[in-house]
Formats: structure tokens, sequence, C-alpha cells
């Protein structure tokens, strides 16, 4: 390597004596002699002087979807889109960048995650981190104080002026409906509230400048011990350790409305306004689950904190859970696939007269489902088909292909998916093949006798069974066979 960099820095200064020469009109014998030499350099270099070696890859954190891969996107993508119109919601779009400004200082740690654009016509742009933040200054923006909208099939928000925890509950109740639909696993679905936290972490002794770092320390507990966590808030942010102490005695604790009613009776807690009103709305809250029949997938765990500074009230997340292997052993959370909360201060924040719109909502963590869900297929051998075609509009004989084109145009202004073979004269057995490869359900045979007699025969790919269906009735004989989904 040495070696070549010293050769490539001779073939630099060669060259640059070069067009030194040319430029001091030297003499053309002078000029030859000279361009000789550096062509002689350049041939000891070889031929990838001056190139750097390119590699073909995605950029970091980013990645590219086969044809299988984006037909189980979309078919995850139905289920959560059809569940948020199931609720009412309309759909809205936001830029993907945004004004840095627009971002800064609502994430709170999280902020070191945003990525920043080159400055482009004298405005500093951000990459969107979330779809919250965007819509909170949607909301402000065009003066919209009640809307419920989902947005590119991963967040669902409840936007406006209600009674408490109806929406809460709707949002909860989404979750679930959206994690059954979806079979995945077994999921629980931790709350919370903000001010439950900031009351624990006042009458615990924390001083208020350092709730919300200590507060990303909680949130860590679902991924490391409570003592890794601890040794983060004393060593690191600067705790007193009878004050972390005390935050442990809260924070390992998780169960049902039950729980929720035992910190009612807290003699320390009891002592916070703040966390009074949190444990009274989220008493109200377990009422409304229980009516939504999802009270047993609820529970309530202290240790919940969702480290954005922009949440005001209850908070949640969803887990999927991992079957203990021993009798006895406690079931383990192995991954958030949802998250949400309640954030009632952040329009304000961009309202130019500070209103404020409470707002609640969830967010569907789609990339983590979709890894799921293609494991799940590949461990089950189940195949996945990449297209929609109903039909593919073949020959069994040569010299048919404008009669195919004929045919395969009457179907597409049918509303028919159709295919063909793009060969003049492809043979029967080959056609048959592609559609065994393609899980194209059906098969439209034209043959010589079929066009004397006016009709199509339409074979089944599954059963093999074939039918003669007069050609006025094949667009509603195809469309009857294929009114099943397509995809399993």
């Amino acid at each position: 390597m040495a070696e070549r960099a010293a050769l490539e820095e001779l073939v630099r200064l060669q060259g640059e004596h070069v067009r030194g020469l040319k430029q001091q009109k030297a003499s053309a014998e002078q000029i030859e002699e000279e361009v000789a030499k550096l062509l002689k350099l350049k041939a000891q270099l070889g031929p990838d002087e001056g190139k750097q070696k390119f590699v073909l890859k995605t950029p970091k954190g980013t990645r590219d979807y086969s044809p299988r891969q984006m037909a189980v996107r979309e078919k995850v993508f139905d289920v959560i889109i059809s569940c948020f119109k199931r609720h009412g919601a309309e759909v809205i779009d936001t830029p993907v960048f945004e004004l840095k400004e627009t971002l800064t200082g609502k994430y709170g740690e999280d902020s070191k995650l945003i990525y920043d654009l080159k400055d482009q016509g004298g405005e500093l742009l951000s990459l969107r981190y979330d779809l919250t933040v965007p819509f909170a200054r949607y909301l402000a923006m065009n003066k919209l104080t009640n809307i419920k909208r989902y947005h590119i099939a991963k967040d669902f928000d409840i936007a406006g002026q209600f009674d408490p925890m109806i929406p809460d509950a709707e949002c909860l109740k989404i979750i679930c409906e959206l994690l059954s639909s979806l079979q995945i696993g077994d999921f629980l679905v931790k709350v919370n509230d903000r001010r439950i936290l900031d009351g624990m972490f006042a009458v615990c002794g924390v001083p208020d400048s350092k709730f919300r770092t200590i507060c990303s320390s909680v949130d860590k507990l679902d991924k490391v011990s409570w003592e890794e966590v601890k040794n983060e808030m004393v060593e690191e942010k600067g705790l007193a350790p009878e004050v972390a102490d005390r935050i442990g005695d809260y924070v390992q604790q998780h169960g049902g409305v039950s729980l929720v009613e035992q910190l009612l009776q807290d003699p320390k807690l009891s002592q916070s306004k703040q966390a009074l009103e949190g444990l009274g709305d989220l008493n109200l809250l377990f009422e409304y689950l229980t009516l939504f029949g999802i009270a047993d997938k609820i529970s309530f765990d202290l240790s919940l904190a969702r480290g954005l500074d922009y949440y005001t009230g209850v908070i949640y997340e969803a887990v999927l859970l991992q079957t203990p292997v021993q009798p006895g052993e406690e079931t383990l959370g192995v991954g958030s696939v949802a998250a949400g909360g309640r954030y009632d201060g952040l329009v304000g924040m961009f309202d130019p007269k500070g209103r404020k719109v409470p707002c609640v909502g969830l967010s569907i963590g789609v990339e983590r489902i979709f890894s799921i869900v293609e494991q799940r297929l590949e461990a089950l051998e189940e195949k996945v088909r990449t297209t929609e075609t109903q039909v593919l509009v073949a020959s069994a004989q040569k010299k048919l292909l404008e009669e195919r084109l004929k045919l395969i145009a009457e179907l597409w202004d049918a509303g028919i998916k159709a295919e063909l073979l793009y060969k003049k004269n492809p043979k029967l057995l080959n056609q048959l093949q592609y559609c065994e490869e393609a899980g194209i359900p059906l098969v439209a045979i034209i043959g010589e006798q079929e066009l004397k007699d006016g009709v199509i025969k339409l074979r089944s790919v599954a059963s093999r069974e074939e039918v003669d269906v007069r050609r006025e009735d094949l667009v509603e004989e195809i469309k009857r066979r294929t009114s099943q989904p397509l995809l399993n």
C-alpha cells in the first residue's frame, strides 16, 4: 500500500510538471519526453490508477425489499390501515424533513439521533425523527383542534378536548386489535403515566433539573438490570445512592388495577398532587379497558418511562412475550412492537399564542413486525405470492399470438389481473410451469377448436381440472373463482 501511494504521488507530480511545461510553452521535444515518463509511471501503477473501489451497498441502517418481502409488507400494512379506518381515522402526510428548529428540543436524549441535512436555500433542515412532532406542527399550522388521523400505516392519533381516558382507552384497544390480527405471538401492553413518574421522582428526592435524565435511565429497565440502571443514575448522572434506592422500591413494581389502588394509599406517593392525578386517571382507564375486554392484556408497570420529552400523561408500550422454558419461570418481554401516550403540550409549542390541543396516539413498530412475520413464514416454509395475477392467457398451438393479445385486452378492460408470456409461440408446458412458479390460479387456454366453438378452456392450476367457458361468460367465471384473498 505504501509503495502504491508513493507511486501515485509521483504520477501526480509528473502530471503537474507536464502541465507546467505546456503553460510555459516549452519545446515539443521536451514535453514529449516528460509525457513519456508520465505514461511509464501510469503503466507501473496499473489499470486502477486514480480509481477508488466502489462498494455496491445500501446506506447504513437501510435495506432493499425483495418482491416477497414487499408482499409481506403490504399484507401487514393492509391489516394496520383497515384497523385505523375501522376506528374512523383520516389519513394525512407530512414532508420527510422539517425545519431543524421544529424538531429541536422535543426528544430529550434521543435528540442526538436526528439527522441534519446540508443547508439548502438558506434553511436548516433535518430528517423527521418520528411522525408525532410533524403532526403537532401540522395541527398548529392549520389551526386544527380536532382530528383523528393515521399516517403511513404507522401512527394513529386523536387530537381534541374530550372526557378523560376515553381516547386513551381506544388507542390501547387498537394496539390489542392489531397485534391479535397480525398473529405474531402473545403480547402484553405496559402502561404508566408521566405524572406518576414525576410525582415519584419528587417524593424520592430527585432534583427537578434531573427528572428527564433520570426518566431516561428508568426507561432502560426493560433491557438491563436494576443494578446497572442504578449505577448509571449514581455514577454518570450524579444522583444520591439513597434517592436511587427509593426509586428502585417503586419502579420494580408491576400489576393491574389493584396496584393502582395500592399506590393511591401509598403514604409517600399520595403527597404528590401530580401522582394522584395520574393514578386517578389510570383507575378510570382500567374501567374502560375492562369494558373493551382487554384488561387482561394490560399491565401497570412503574418502570415504563418512554424517554421522549413531549409526553405529559398516560404512556404505553406493547411487548411480545417469550414463553417460559421451565414451569414457574416468569414470562419475559422480547421486544417492543408498539408504543405511544398522551402529549397535551406539544401543539402549544408551535402555536403563536401557545394554544394547547390535547393529543394521544400510538406508533406501530412496523419494521420489527415485518421481520417477525418474515421469520415465521420462512420457518413454516410458507409460499408467499408476490403478484395478484388471476389468470394467464395461454395458447395450445402456434400462431395464436394475435388471439392471445385480443383476449388479454378484453380481460384487462374488464378489470381482471392477467398476464401472458412474451413469446410468439410459447410451449404450453412452459406456460403452465410459469403459473405453478408464480402461484397464478387459473389458465385461459386458446386453441383452434376453442376459437371455432366460441369458448375458452379454463384450467385450474391446482386441480388441473379444465372446463370450456363461453367467451362472453369468461370474466364472470374468473371473478367467481378468484374472489377469495390471493395471499394466505
